[in-house]
């Protein structure tokens, strides 16, 4: 399976950082940083299950990284004004890369050093396709900057990815199995059994903790059944 080479796009928007150096020159204030997410709870078990199950596989698989952050339907505080509004709430699914990996109550960019995320994810449901296609998709594009962007239907299986390439968001062409690249990930992302599920650059499944448990067993029954055939046919093992 051949990987795309898209260029490189920086790993966080210099420009957002730009924004927050000159707004400290000019004397803006910002909202303390110490704010709760304000998020509604996800649609369906569909869309919960789905976003729990993107979330626990990066986790899993990078749990010997402490660079990055993973969070999914919190809150992205990224404007003094948005603490007081509700104009835009935040993304189902992201990843922040080049940051400390710890809980937070929000993500506040002025208190991350004006990091966006760089991997976002929406899941589309009737009452926000039309917003996750149209403003929101601005909005990573324009303001955020983010260079990866997906969204997919748990319902009906829609999924589209887009990477932002001279600002301005590409829709992703599929390979022959239909996943699509993240640049940012370095992974496939893929409907895999109706779940939107990481993909390793070779194609294996990204698996979930309990996957990897299972298959570890799977793999400790399988060589003591071997063993098990071995020793009735010619005895036990010789002595090391």
């Amino acid at each position: 399976m051949s990987v795309p080479t898209t260029p490189a796009t920086p790993s966080a928007p210099e420009a957002a950082l730009d924004f927050f150096e000159q707004a400290q020159l000019d004397g803006v204030t910002f909202p303390p940083g110490d704010l709760y997410s304000d998020e509604p709870p996800l649609e369906t078990d569909f869309h919960l299950q789905q976003m729990l199950l993107l979330i626990k596989c990066l986790d899993w698989f990078w749990r010997d990284r402490q660079d990055f952050y993973v969070s999914g339907n919190l809150t992205i505080y990224y404007s003094p004004n948005q603490s007081k509004s509700k104009d835009f709430r935040g993304p189902d699914f992201f990843v922040v890369l080049n940051t400390e990996k710890r809980p937070r109550k929000s993500w506040v960019v002025w208190e991350e050093d004006g990091k966006y995320p760089n991997v976002i994810i929406e899941l589309l449901s009737p009452s926000t396709a039309s917003t996750d296609r149209g403003l929101k998709k601005q909005i990573y594009q324009d303001t955020f900057r983010t260079p990866d962007y997906f969204w997919f239907d748990p319902t009906t299986q829609e999924f589209q990815g887009f990477h932002l390439l001279d600002g301005v968001y590409q829709a992703l062409s599929p390979n022959d199995q239909g996943h699509l690249w993240s640049q940012q990930l370095q992974l496939w992302l893929g409907v895999v059994a109706g779940q939107l599920r990481f993909l390793t650059p070779a194609g294996q499944l990204v698996p979930t903790p309990e996957e990897s448990a299972l298959a570890e067993q799977q793999q400790r029954e399988a060589a003591e059944a071997l063993l098990a055939r071995y020793r009735d046919r010619f005895g036990e093992l010789p002595p090391e």
